[in-house]
């Protein structure tokens, strides 16, 4: 008899306990995001999307060294150059694979002007493969439209590098 209610008594406790924890996490702020709507925080060092930089005067970063192309694991990265009238290397052709992608972030770190770098949008599906074959163009674009974050993360990350 004792046994059972020594039982009874500790499953009571363990409900009243149960209760309370219940009761108090109920004010707490919640954890959870409503996704499409509200965005979470993303660290500066995420590796998203590519995207190619410029200058503030407009100017392309690439010079064209083609340590990115080297350096990808994948080979998703193919790079055609000119010589300038200067005697500088310009990027005529530069296109990546995101399907060969591995968004391992070494063309990034090879880069010595960070002209390419993986930007802070993760949101890039697409409804065709040919979507994902980004040229120069597509590039830069990202680029113009990221600026300003990308710029950011390179300052939070540099003291890192």
């Amino acid at each position: 008899m004792k046994f059972s209610r020594m039982i009874k008594t500790i499953f009571m406790m363990d409900f009243v306990t149960g209760l309370l924890l219940a009761i108090k996490k109920i004010f707490k702020t919640k954890k959870t995001i409503n996704y499409p709507f509200e965005k979470g925080k993303i660290s500066a060092r995420f590796r998203g999307e590519h995207a190619l930089r410029r200058y503030p005067n407009g100017e392309e970063r690439c010079i064209a060294c083609k340590l990115c192309e080297a350096v990808c694991p994948a080979q998703a990265i193919t790079i055609e150059s000119e010589i300038r009238d200067d005697g500088s290397r310009k990027t005529t052709r530069y296109d990546i694979d995101m399907l060969k992608c591995i968004y391992c972030g070494l063309c990034e770190e090879s880069c010595p002007v960070d002209a390419i770098v993986q930007g802070p949008n993760f949101e890039f599906a697409t409804e065709t493969r040919e979507e994902l074959y980004y040229n120069k163009q597509k590039l830069l674009e990202n680029g113009d439209r990221w600026e300003t974050a990308l710029a950011e993360n390179i300052k939070t990350d540099s003291p890192f590098r």
